[in-house]
């Protein structure tokens, strides 16, 4: 189908839970106009913006943290989220060495100018690492012969590899060089988010006057033991500027820690995948380059083979996430489907923070709702059926 090409999608609005008809030309919403269902309304899916990952490692066994990455991973990957609601999502470069980065970096911003459907779902690169804590509990299964200090001549030279691409970067507050490394990449566009770090509070909070404005994966890649107060999770959370992202998997947060976030945070909780190459995969035991020997369970919990009580990773995408907070209460299904859409796109300055409106990008998902889990049924990028 052409992009310019006149197309409508009808279902329950998220928001108010009528039935609307969306109508889409040329990659933007034209109209949400009312629609007089011939049905009841259980049986009308649910319709709302597409989901915006921006934290994603791999999926379907595709990794971007493959050395070097496999010609058309960033293209394959791309397409296979559309069948998860996304439609737009950061690629996620992880600790290693500065020649891996920067080939990683290179790589998936190559593949992203080279085909317009894949640019327009990489909204950009997030690098998370190596400026983190080298500090065992807080590095989580960074390696620590690659972590460093924040160098702003570095950084620039894998922006250069990544073609401008690289928009989020995770950074430990922890080193003294951070505070002037965080100006610099507020002032060049770049997002920092604090993360597995170690740092005092009085450092997050230097970090946030600096410019930082995100945790990457709240509560994760912390030390299993902190100091009752203060400590580095009160901080963060107490941090206005700071935007929480989240990993709502059930397996990577207590259900008590996500509703304190989510009445703390309210619309600056962002609900991350952080999913490993083994999402999309069935259960099973495997071998990963990072983790070694991992088990995938049947309830998607993905885990270390020697020790079934550390977590591997997340092995869950958006939808799950979602359905999740949707279960345990935590949020209703707008706020939830907000978190995974609009409220992302915000904090990174995409159009599609509009949401379902007129003039907004058509980036909608058609999603089905069991009462468990959140299902896409259909998906459509820049007004185009990719899905369903």
């Amino acid at each position: 189908m052409p992009v310019g090409e006149p197309v409508s999608v009808k279902g329950k609005h998220y928001r108010t839970g009528q039935p609307v008809e969306i109508t889409m030309e040329d990659g933007r919403i034209t109209g949400v106009l009312p629609w007089t269902a011939d049905k009841p309304a259980d049986d009308i899916p649910w319709i709302g913006p597409g989901l915006v990952d921006l934290q994603l490692n791999g999926y379907r066994a595709m990794d971007f943290n493959a050395h070097p990455i496999p010609s058309g991973t960033t293209h394959n990957v791309t397409r296979a989220l559309w069948n998860e609601g996304v439609t737009a999502y950061y690629p996620t470069v992880i600790t290693g060495s500065d020649e891996r980065i920067a080939s990683a970096v290179a790589a998936i911003a190559s593949e992203a100018e080279e085909d317009p459907v894949t640019k327009s779902c990489v909204a950009g690169i997030h690098l998370e690492g190596p400026f983190i804590s080298p500090e065992d509990g807080a590095r989580g299964a960074h390696d620590k012969a690659y972590v460093k200090a924040p160098d702003w001549d570095l950084m620039q030279r894998w922006q250069e590899a990544a073609r401008g691409l690289i928009r989020i970067v995770t950074v430990s507050p922890e080193w003294p060089e951070a505070p002037d490394f965080i100006r610099r990449c507020a002032d060049a566009g770049i997002v920092v988010s604090v993360g597995h770090t170690n740092a005092t509070p009085e450092q997050i909070r230097s970090a946030a006057e600096a410019g930082a404005t995100m945790v990457t994966h709240f509560g994760n890649g912390a030390h299993p033991v902190l100091p009752r107060h203060p400590n580095y999770l009160w901080e963060q959370l107490a941090s206005d500027p700071l935007w929480a992202c989240v990993i709502a998997d059930g397996f990577h947060l207590p259900d008590a820690v996500l509703k304190v976030v989510r009445k703390v945070k309210e619309e600056r909780m962002l609900l991350v995948s952080d999913a490993v190459s083994l999402s999309g995969m069935p259960p099973g035991a495997y071998d990963m380059p990072v983790g070694g020997q991992v088990v995938l369970t049947e309830e998607g919990r993905l885990h270390l083979a020697h020790d079934p009580r550390l977590l591997a990773g997340s092995a869950q995408l958006l939808p799950w996430g979602i359905s999740h907070l949707i279960r345990k209460g935590i949020c209703d299904l707008a706020d939830a489907w907000d978190a995974a859409s609009v409220h992302p796109a915000a904090k990174l300055g995409l159009p599609s923070a509009k949401g379902l409106q007129a003039g907004a990008p058509a980036d909608v998902a058609v999603m089905e709702w069991d009462g468990r889990f959140l299902r896409p049924a259909a998906v459509y990028k820049a007004g185009v059926k990719r899905y369903g």
